[in-house]
């Protein structure tokens, strides 16, 4: 493969692009590759190399990068109605109704930006409505880039994993080991009357993919209810993937007061959104006086991508598909691994799957 466009466009971007990318992980070595196009399954890049796309956008294009027509026809539609308006209309009223109708703990939704907004604004609004500070987090989580969570360490030894971040912002976020039902009592024991909610993945995602053991979300559901916190899912990687369209939340049987989501929730486009029980989400301005805010959020062409993206899975069997597909490639690297690399092995669940390195090959 001959790498020499992507070089040269990484050296013009160096100069004028904070370490070369708009976002971190992009930030591959030496070079990254820079995608000129998608075509189904695979992507092209700038020295015209294709690429079996597994990756998919971090979890949103169900149907690769040939989106099924209606979405291409809605995208275009609202697209060239007009770039953006600054007040309502109809398409987002519509994809909310949708996502109400199908996600157990979605009674009323507030769309924003980008899973990092989401997280933000939970967490402001868990805050605003128990009158607490503290938020309860996993240790090997990922919420966005946000300073609630952007943290390191444990339950009483917790400091911020970035500079830029005041310590005293990390002293209100406790951290504790996932599925770890013992520290998550002892946190509430001694910190109950000041936690506003538990911020969690149903399944951890960022580092490798680690299912919760049975019992484990019942466990954080139990304890936020008996001190009054809230239970926030976020689902921006998991939602509308594990679960098909009842999300994670479905899949396991436990249903959480707030739900943050993002990418496929817009087909792709930037988005996100927060969603739970009425009583709660109608707090938000201007219903209620915890403030949240945004000039882009509710876009008619996000909310229509979005919107046409998950009623076509919803019509057309596209999780019992995807999630074939998924179980048929974890199969198959497992056969591979066996022979060839023992200390590997690999996780996931409907179609989402990653191999990862273990010290002694997989667990029985």
């Amino acid at each position: 493969m001959r790498h020499d466009e992507s070089r040269a466009l990484y050296d013009r971007a160096l100069s004028v692009l904070a370490g070369g990318v708009n976002s971190s992980v992009r930030a591959t070595k030496p070079y990254p590759f820079f995608v000129e196009r998608g075509d189904g399954a695979h992507v092209i890049d700038a020295d015209g190399n294709r690429y079996i796309d597994y990756v998919m956008g971090y979890g949103p294009l169900l149907y690769g990068h040939d989106a099924p027509e209606p979405v291409q026809a809605a995208v275009q539609k609202h697209a060239a109605a007009g770039p953006m308006y600054g007040a309502p209309t109809e398409i987002e009223v519509e994809h909310a109704e949708f996502v109400a109708r199908h996600v157990p703990s979605v009674e009323m939704i507030r769309f924003v930006n980008s899973g990092t907004e989401a997280t933000v604004s939970a967490v402001r609004l868990a805050r605003a409505v128990t009158g607490r500070d503290k938020i309860v987090v996993m240790q090997g989580g990922y919420h966005g880039a946000q300073e609630s969570t952007l943290v390191e360490g444990g339950p009483e030894s917790v400091h911020p994993s970035s500079p830029g971040i005041p310590s005293s912002f990390a002293e209100h976020t406790i951290p504790v080991p996932f599925n770890d039902t013992e520290t998550i009592h002892e946190v509430f024991e001694e910190h109950g009357e000041d936690i506003a909610g538990v911020l969690v993945e149903p399944i951890l995602a960022n580092v490798g993919i680690v299912h919760p053991v049975d019992g484990y979300l019942q466990t954080l559901r139990d304890v936020t209810e008996e001190y009054d916190s809230l239970l926030i899912f976020d689902e921006v990687i998991t939602g509308f993937r594990v679960g098909g369209l009842q999300c994670a939340q479905g899949k396991f049987g436990v249903t959480p007061d707030l739900t943050t989501f993002g990418k496929i929730i817009g087909g792709g486009f930037p988005v996100g959104a927060i969603g739970g029980k009425a009583e709660l989400v109608e707090q938000f301005t201007p219903g209620g006086d915890v403030f949240q805010s945004g000039t882009f959020s509710g876009h008619p062409v996000t909310m229509a991508a979005g919107h046409e993206y998950l009623k076509y899975a919803a019509e057309n069997d596209v999780y019992e598909h995807v999630n074939r597909l998924g179980e048929k490639l974890r199969s198959g690297i497992s056969d591979i691994l066996e022979d060839q690399a023992p200390e590997y092995t690999v996780v996931g669940t409907d179609s989402m799957f990653k191999t990862i390195f273990t010290r002694h090959g997989p667990a029985d």
